[in-house]
């Protein structure tokens, strides 16, 4: 084959890989415009790698950042920081830190990253040291919705019916015409 193959299916693998990065920003700016960090409610910023997480509390009033913790390091004390369990030990950190300072409450900015997983664990534990970044009550009622299987109506329409459910062999099918003379 030409070059001209390669170029063009390189050239797609670009294009996919740019409309990522904008989906990325454009979820990053949907979450920051509603948020903004004070001295009295500071934003809490993840960053999230595939090695370590990262939490800072920024005042965006005075362009400070007020507090940070990270699983990098020695002085973290993490084997691995890539886990949820490390997540839990900085939003820990964090609250440590933000109480030491006088900061009871957080705007909690996820950035582009889901609710979920690392990104979930570090606020839950943040909420539970003290720095109140999150709705507790909504997420224990969300694990416990899901847990029952109450999550999404429309998993239970996808699932397969059990052997020997559903229709009878034969039913729905149209019944063919007889051949007309």
């Amino acid at each position: 084959m030409t070059s001209h193959t390669q170029a063009t299916h390189t050239g797609f693998a670009m294009d996919a890989q740019k409309l990522k990065a904008r989906r990325t920003e454009r979820r990053q700016f949907r979450v920051r415009k509603a948020l903004y960090g004070t001295p009295e409610r500071p934003r809490l910023s993840v960053f999230r790698s595939n090695l370590h997480i990262y939490a800072q509390l920024i005042d965006d009033l005075n362009g400070v950042t007020v507090a940070a913790a990270t699983s990098a390091g020695k002085e973290s004390g993490l084997k691995h920081g890539g886990n949820i369990a490390a997540a839990s030990a900085v939003g820990k950190k964090l609250a440590d830190k933000a109480k030491e300072k006088g900061i009871t409450k957080a705007a909690f900015d996820r950035g582009p990253y889901r609710f979920h997983g690392r990104v979930e664990a570090l606020a839950i534990a943040a909420t539970e040291a003290g720095l109140v970044c999150t709705d507790l009550g909504s997420l224990k009622q969300k694990h416990a919705d899901k847990a029952a299987g109450k999550g999404a109506p429309a998993e239970a329409a996808k699932t397969k019916p059990a052997k020997g459910e559903g229709k009878p062999k034969g039913e729905g099918k149209k019944d063919k015409k007889p051949a007309s003379k």
